[in-house]
């Protein structure tokens, strides 16, 4: 469920097509900036009603993913 929504998130912020992310994939692979990435924060809050702290130590998908999951 986690995976899929931040999929969706961030391949509408960055204008790409979600098959193409995974838990593997890097924010650096995205070409995700420092603004994009405080947009995609915000827009994952959002949508799963939490606050993220650790935005800068969020390097791939995957991190972003358990970090939502560990703090539900």
């Amino acid at each position: 469920m986690e995976l899929e929504k931040i999929k969706e998130i961030i391949a509408e912020k960055m204008d790409i097509d979600a098959s193409e992310i995974d838990e593997e994939t890097t924010f650096a692979s995205l070409k995700v900036d420092s603004l994009d990435m405080v947009e995609i924060v915000m827009d994952i809050e959002d949508a799963f009603d939490i606050s993220i702290e650790t935005g800068g130590d969020l390097k791939t998908v995957g991190d972003l993913v358990k970090y939502i999951q560990d703090n539900k």
